[in-house]
This record gives C-alpha cells, structure tokens and sequence, in this order.
C-alpha cells in the first residue's frame, strides 16, 4: 500500500521534479536507491536548490559506497557530521562529556581515515595525511585489515589517545568505533600486554556496520564505561541509538520510519524511511537497504528490537529468508569465544562457516559440532566448521558476513 506523506512534507517535496506525478497521484512509491540516481541533478533541480549551491549552502558528494554502488548525494556542507554530533550531545550517556568538550577517536575503516586526510588536503594550508576531522575527532586507523597491525601501528594509535585525552581535564575521550577494529585493537594490547598505555575512553559508540553479539560482550568486558550501538547511514543520518538496557530508541526528528515485511512470515522487514532532515534532498519513502526485527513480529517501528543486515545480504532458505543477525545468534548461542565468523557457500546445498576465536585456539570438537548443527538447521544446508587464524577483510574495510567463493 503506498502512502501519502504528512502535509508538512508535501510542503517541502511537491516543487522537486523527482516528486511532482506522486503529488499530483496523492501517491508515493518505495523510493529505491536507482530512482535516486535517474536524471541527477536534474531531477531534484528547484531554484532554491540552485541558489543554494551557488552560495555554497548545499554541495555535492559520493555517499561512501561501504554497503552498496557509491550515490551522489546533495546535502548542506558537513550534514552527516551535524546530525552525528547532535546526537552524541543529546545522548543521555554521551551528552554531559560531550558538553564538557571531551574530544572523540575513531578507529574504523582505513576508508574513512582516506576521506577525512582527502578533505583535509583540500583546505588551505593543510598538512598532508591530516587525520584531524576537525578540533574534536581524529582519525586513527591507517592500515586496510586490522589484523595487519603491527606493534608499531598500535603504539603510534595508543600515542594518539593518550594525546586526546590529555586534552580534558581529567583524562576523559570518547571513542568512535567499527566494533571490529576496536577488538582488534583489543586483542594487540592484550597480547603485548600494552594496557598501561592505554587510557579507558569515557564512552564508546559502535557504528558503520553490524556489530556482533559476541564482539560487543567482549567489548563491555574490556571497558567499564558506556558502549552504545548506534544505527544510521550516510544519506539519512543516524536514525536509532541504543540505551544502556541494550533496547534501541528512535532519533527520528524530521523522520519518519515503516516496516514493510520481506517475505510473508519471515520476521523480518524492510525498513523504509521519510526524512526531510536534508532540506536539498529530502527523500519519501525511502528503501534503505537495511532489515530490521521486531519484538512481536510486526510493522510497529517502536518495537525494533534489532537491526539484523542489510537486504541485499539475506540468504534464502526452505524456511524463509536469513539474516546477518540470525545467524550471528546461533553462533553466539553456540560459542561466545567466536571473534569472525563467515558464511561460505560452496554447492547449492552446501556451506563452510569460517571462524576466528578470540584467543586464537581453535574451536573444540564440540564447539564445532554444535555450530555445525545450528547453521544446519538455520539454512537448511549441511554445513562444515572451519577454526581459521584470519578471515580477509573486504576492500571497503568491512567484513562480509555471506560470501560465494569463486572458481
């Protein structure tokens, strides 16, 4: 069923061409990514539009491409990290350090890091490689696979933080992070037993990919402070942070939010968004690409209990479509010393999971019979357990959790 938008956002969307025939319908469509690209600019085009990139109030740019085809984006000059900064000073954890002026690091994809040094070399006087993002957050990872990671590059980004942290008054930093490279960090200090040089950030907020329910134990192991997961993309903003019981709370000013089942009885949906947060591209019913469970089952977006993968990713089976997050729960139930794990199609009926383990020894024979049995029963594939010392990361700096090994 489509939907008609709030008059407020009629208001703002009916002079776009992109928009004008679902106006003049009273009917709106999924907005799917292709959509966005037919005709650009021209599609989007109104004369406020033109005069704002003219001032310099709207620019263009690539969205970053991590999860799906690179978009060209229009949006105000530093969107995304407005509304990332916003929600960290609203956040009930996060607000009264970042009030203080508590500077940030960010330990994520090397992309990233590229991004932040690409951007810096554009402004006058910029010294090459600058990883400062501006007078609060820099950028630590340099290296495409964290488990690449030398001594050397760990104590250089332990050099880093400690610098951030001296900053405040009394130590405090919070840590931006891919749950991923955190671990991976963790697992270098302790294996050179590297903590004395580490100071404990204040807070920590997971973002840019799916964290797994093992990686974030670990992580709330290791450090005795807030770990909040938050959920959002490059076009839209972040849309969803967590609280301290693990529960995931809406963020949603100048949005809208419906779910919209993948397959019938599944569980999970597709979550579909209207945002007129960026006034020069605001985007009606939007497929995000992203899935999501709720706690009963159904539509109402105030009972996400989990933001499960990413649609393109789910894996179809005899019982109904699988999740990146389904099966990270079977292996979580199975063994909580599983750090990577990847699912390997090898034969239609087939599958090898790959696994990494935290400490580094491999799975025992139980371990792996009973991760077998789950990702049996889950995929309706049999399936063979392999203990691996590394699983390759992906050249955007992310792991793949479904891959098809080629010929």
């Amino acid at each position: 069923m489509n939907r008609l938008p709030s008059a407020d956002v009629l208001d703002q969307v009916r002079d776009i061409p992109l928009y004008r025939a679902s106006v003049a319908r009273g009917d709106f469509p999924i907005l799917e990514k292709p959509e966005i690209a037919r005709d650009f600019p021209a599609n989007w085009m109104t004369p406020s539009l033109e005069r704002a990139l003219e001032a310099g109030e709207a620019e263009f740019v690539l969205s970053t491409g991590t999860n799906h085809a690179r978009m060209q984006l229009i949006r105000p000059p530093y969107f995304l990290l407005r509304s990332y900064y916003r929600l960290w000073s609203e956040h009930p954890d996060l607000g009264p350090l970042w009030h203080e002026g508590a500077r940030r690091t960010s330990l994520t994809t090397v992309l990233a890091t590229e991004h932040v040094a690409r951007v810096n070399a554009r402004k006058p006087g910029a010294t090459p490689g600058e990883r400062w993002l501006d007078d609060r957050t820099l950028y630590l990872n340099r290296t495409l696979d964290p488990a690449d990671w030398d001594r050397g590059d760990v104590e250089r980004m332990l050099a880093e933080i400690r610098g951030v942290a001296a900053a405040h008054p009394r130590g405090a930093y919070l840590l931006d992070c891919s749950g991923y490279h955190l671990a991976h960090l963790v697992r270098r200090v302790d294996a050179w037993d590297l903590w004395d040089r580490f100071p404990r950030p204040a807070g920590i907020v997971h973002a840019y990919e799916y964290t797994p329910l093992n990686v974030r134990a670990y992580l709330r192991a290791h450090f005795d402070c807030p770990v909040v997961d938050l959920f959002g993309s490059t076009e839209l903003g972040y849309l969803f942070y967590s609280d301290g019981d693990g529960g995931y709370r809406p963020y949603l000013h100048g949005m809208s939010v419906e779910l919209i089942p993948v397959a019938p009885g599944s569980g999970i949906h597709s979550l579909i968004v209207t945002s007129v947060r960026n006034p020069y591209m605001p985007l009606v019913r939007y497929r995000s690409g992203d899935c999501v469970r709720t706690s009963d089952g159904g539509t109402d977006p105030e009972r996400i209990v989990s933001f499960c993968g990413r649609e393109k990713e789910l894996l179809a089976t005899p019982a109904g479509p699988v999740a990146q997050a389904d099966l990270d729960a079977r292996v979580t139930a199975a063994c909580p010393r599983v750090f990577l794990h990847q699912l390997r199609l090898t034969g239609d009926d087939d599958c090898v999971l790959w696994c990494t383990t935290f400490d580094g020894k491999p799975l025992t024979p139980a371990e792996e019979s009973e991760l077998a049995t789950g990702v049996a029963a889950l995929t309706g594939r049999s399936c063979r357990v392999e203990h691996r010392d590394h699983v390759p990361i992906g050249r955007s700096g992310k792991y793949a959790w479904l891959t098809t090994p080629t010929p």
